[in-house]
């Protein structure tokens, strides 16, 4: 973690608050909701960018209604683990848009993957083609999932 974090105090915090639940609010609405007027809440969310706490802004999509309700957990391990592999393995990953998450572990495997498919057998077939055939996997596990207890979406929260 770097040692520049930017401080945070309360305002901060219920701006990044109101931007993650809903961040097409127009600055005005959004000052209002912090209990602030316009150009302080300007210039601090120009600041939360600017230190790069904001990264950026997207709309989140919902993966049921556009056909991607099958979600699948992968355990890879490699068969070689040495830092060229590594770069070879992530890069690959990033190529293929059924990967929704990829996260380096420390454990009994080396990386664990969420897969979003149509179905299991779309899965059976990305499984069976791409991911089996990303570089240096020597075994996989897979645990689909049954139910989305709590999804964040690639959002979090800040606690205020």
């Amino acid at each position: 973690m770097p040692n520049d974090l930017p401080d945070l105090d309360g305002y901060d915090r219920k701006i990044l608050a109101a931007l993650v639940e809903e961040g097409r609010l127009s600055m005005t609405e959004l000052a209002r909701r912090v209990g602030l007027t316009k150009s302080p809440v300007q210039a601090r969310v120009k600041r939360l960018e600017e230190s790069g706490v904001i990264s950026g802004y997207r709309a989140v999509l919902s993966p049921i209604r556009m056909g991607l309700a099958h979600v699948a957990f992968v355990e890879v391990r490699l068969s070689d683990t040495r830092e060229a592999a590594l770069r070879a393995f992530n890069r690959a990953v990033r190529a293929l848009p059924e990967i929704e998450e990829c996260y380096m572990v420390a454990g009994g495997f080396d990386y664990l993957l969420k897969v979003r498919t149509r179905d299991i057998s779309d899965y059976r077939r990305v499984m069976g083609e791409k991911i089996s055939a990303l570089p240096h996997v020597a075994a996989t596990s897979t645990y689909v999932a049954m139910e989305a207890v709590q999804e964040a979406g690639g959002v979090i929260s800040p606690p205020v």
